[in-house]
């Protein structure tokens, strides 16, 4: 295990409060998600790791050949490498829950990580992902909790491959809460106040 597999933006966690992992969208970096987490959990410790993949100067998580066409290979060696960045983050911050955001690149590669390791996660949350796939089965996903954003006329992430995913956590017994808007691929302001709710909330 390694905290060295990505340059991040770091922040240890006040004792008890949770470990935040957030992960950004193509084109995004370290920076996009780390003033939000501030304002929801000003107590959180923050990991926001920077995408090693270049797509014509956007920084990304793993490769793809086109919109929704993913190099799997490439997928699974990066999703095994981002496991032992977070891994080791959680191992170093013992005692503190383990939450994690992506945004549409940073919630796939995330939905890739959980597939294989749920074992990492307390919660996490998915803001229009797009898993052209259907995973494995896993029990251990019973207890993670899980939202998912999205815009139903999304034309990156097809409304439903989001449905789809939905579906098949509600499957495995994860703790499934949803929160769709009638747009495309932007963030609108009832997803962040969601994502808000569902990261503040106290543990079950």
């Amino acid at each position: 295990m390694t905290k060295t597999h990505y340059h991040a933006l770091t922040k240890a966690p006040s004792a008890k409060a949770p470990l935040v992992f957030a992960l950004h969208g193509t084109g995004g970096d370290e920076h996009q998600f780390s003033e939000l987490i501030g304002q929801i959990l000003p107590d959180a410790g923050l990991v926001s790791p920077r995408g090693d993949v270049s797509e014509n100067g956007a920084l990304r998580f793993f490769r793809r050949a086109a919109e929704g066409v993913y190099d799997m290979a490439d997928l699974a060696r990066r999703t095994e490498k981002m496991a032992e960045f977070i891994a080791a983050h959680k191992a170093a911050n013992p005692g503190s829950p383990v939450y994690a955001l992506g945004y549409s690149n940073g919630a796939n590669i995330l939905a890739s990580v959980v597939f294989k390791h749920a074992e990492l996660f307390d919660r996490i949350a998915l803001l229009h992902p797009l898993i052209p796939w259907t995973p494995d089965a896993n029990p251990a996903l019973s207890s993670t909790g899980v939202l998912i954003t999205a815009g139903r006329r999304d034309p990156i992430c097809p409304f439903a491959m989001t449905e789809g995913l939905a579906s098949y956590f509600s499957q495995q017994g994860a703790e499934m809460q949803t929160s769709f808007h009638d747009g495309g691929h932007e963030i609108r302001q009832p997803e962040l106040a969601a994502l808000a709710a569902f990261l503040a909330s106290p543990p079950q």
